[in-house]
């Protein structure tokens, strides 16, 4: 017959073992969150760099616009509108209403002019 203190080492035993193979799985997975945890906060920073690039102008940039001779006729002569410059190469915004020809870049605008 087996003696109580060996019973009780051979379940101190096979405890031991389970909570060392528990701690090895726990590192390995606190090893794979620690990376996708690292990909997830590039891919927070792409969208928020992406965010701010198409963001509307901010107070300082439409500080900074010009005035634009009014594109409409009817206008008074003289009156104009503050515009944000375009850059040369910029990317052609999307038409939406209100949006007037001084925003697009120079290169588009003199297509424009062309057509009408």
């Amino acid at each position: 017959m087996a003696s109580v203190v060996g019973l009780l080492e051979a379940r101190e035993l096979a405890a031991r073992e389970r909570v060392e193979g528990l701690r090895e799985g726990a590192d390995q997975v606190l090893a794979e969150l620690a990376e996708e945890e690292t990909d997830w906060e590039g891919w927070v920073i792409a969208r928020q760099r992406v965010g701010g690039v198409l963001a509307p102008p901010s107070v300082q940039e439409t500080a900074s616009a010009v005035a634009v001779p009014a594109a409409d006729e009817s206008a008074e002569p003289g009156a104009a509108s503050l515009v944000k410059a375009a850059r040369a190469g910029s990317i052609v915004p999307v038409w939406r209403p209100g949006l007037e020809a001084g925003a697009l870049a120079v290169e588009c605008q003199r297509n424009l002019q062309v057509l009408t």
